[in-house]
């Protein structure tokens, strides 16, 4: 069982976080087969002694001259371990003092009995930051949209993983914060279970410590959201364009609605299939434009029975049509991000860990020696 630390610009909770975890190997049978990687991320010679008081606690260090994101990091970590360790369990964990020994060893426990993707999920009780508490809520409205499951914590930097799922891990896309959203996420398209153990929430100095941007990571996090809203103002857009030239050139309403909404939803499903969902391009292009005009004719419904249900129910109509158009802007993401544009390829038939496959490229696997790795540019 390997201890993962991702660690950028540290401080003395690192090495305090390593002495702990030496002791808990020392004191406990169970634990005596710990081992602690760190992975410096690019983060400068200031810091050097820092990682030298976690190396001279027990941490094995790793890393890089240059900073590349805690994604990349983690799989570095992973890459390392898979190398060098075949067989060891993994559980990643921050070393800023926010997870602690017992929640740490109670994650590494489950990983253990269950093989399975362990998350430490925390339940968000006491002071929590402003933009933590945001940040969580939108992330977790945006994974339930997106694959169904409603997860208390989908931003928790403490999860455990088999060791059959680390060439997998090294896989997925992304090398920053978005990198652990993406791997719940493609985990939830392979069917892999997700388990869970409640953890203390702990913000050290209301999270200040934290490297996340909101504006650059945040716009990273929620990119397939981003993607699709730009593609519904493009097909606003056309569509309002499309009907004005009809109604000069036919001077008939029906003729103008019904022509402009059908080049629109035709560019509409153009980008979205290569664009927002390219995964969906492995579908036959007949399966998914069959798909895609079922959609628009049940929005299409949708849309009539909500706005007469909310305005007969005392609305005004303007903010009736705003809510409408915004349950339907949400309900087609999630539709076409689970359905439309989904293979039943992605989902595995077999037992959900041990028949993942391998896809990562050998580039970004690590060299197998700490002293090459310590200098060695990603």
């Amino acid at each position: 069982m390997f201890i993962l630390i991702p660690s950028f610009e540290p401080d003395a909770q690192l090495p305090s976080l390593i002495r702990e975890l030496k002791q808990a190997k020392a004191n406990t049978k169970a634990n005596a087969e710990l081992q602690i990687l760190i992975v410096n991320d690019g983060s400068g010679p200031a810091f050097e002694s820092i990682f030298a008081q976690a190396q001279a606690a027990g941490a094995v260090v790793i890393g890089y001259p240059n900073n590349h994101g805690k994604g990349q990091a983690l799989k570095t970590g992973f890459g390392y371990i898979a190398a060098n360790y075949p067989g060891h369990h993994v559980v990643c964990a921050d070393g800023d003092g926010q997870h602690t020994l017992t929640d740490i060893l109670e994650v590494a426990q489950r990983v253990r009995a269950q093989e399975t993707i362990v998350l430490g999920e925390r339940l968000f009780s006491g002071q929590v930051p402003l933009r933590s508490n945001i940040g969580n809520s939108a992330t977790r409205l945006f994974f339930a949209l997106a694959t169904g499951t409603w997860l208390r914590d989908t931003q928790t930097g403490l999860r455990g993983y088999p060791a059959q799922l680390l060439p997998w891990l090294q896989s997925i896309r992304g090398n920053r914060y978005e990198y652990e959203l993406n791997i719940l996420l493609e985990a939830r398209a392979r069917g892999f279970r997700l388990d869970s153990v409640p953890i203390a929430t702990i913000y050290l100095d209301k999270n200040e410590s934290s490297h996340f941007r909101p504006l650059r990571d945040s716009m990273r996090i929620y990119t397939p959201l981003l993607k699709f809203s730009g593609s519904s103002f493009l097909g606003f857009l056309v569509d309002t364009v499309a009907f004005l030239l009809l109604m000069a050139a036919t001077g008939s309403l029906w003729i103008s609605v019904a022509g402009a909404r059908a080049i629109s939803a035709g560019v509409n499903f153009s980008v979205n299939r290569r664009v927002v969902f390219p995964e969906g391009r492995s579908l036959p292009l007949r399966t998914s434009a069959g798909r895609y005009f079922a959609l628009v004719v049940l929005l299409l419904g949708a849309n009539y029975g909500l706005l007469r249900s909310f305005t007969e129910a005392g609305l005004p109509i303007f903010p009736a049509k705003i809510l409408t158009e915004l349950l339907l802007f949400l309900l087609s993401f999630s539709v076409q991000k689970r359905f439309l544009f989904r293979t039943r390829d992605a989902v595995p038939s077999g037992p959900q860990v041990r028949n993942a496959t391998s896809s990562h490229s050998q580039a970004q696997l690590p060299v197998s020696t700490d002293s090459a790795q310590v200098s060695a540019e990603i």
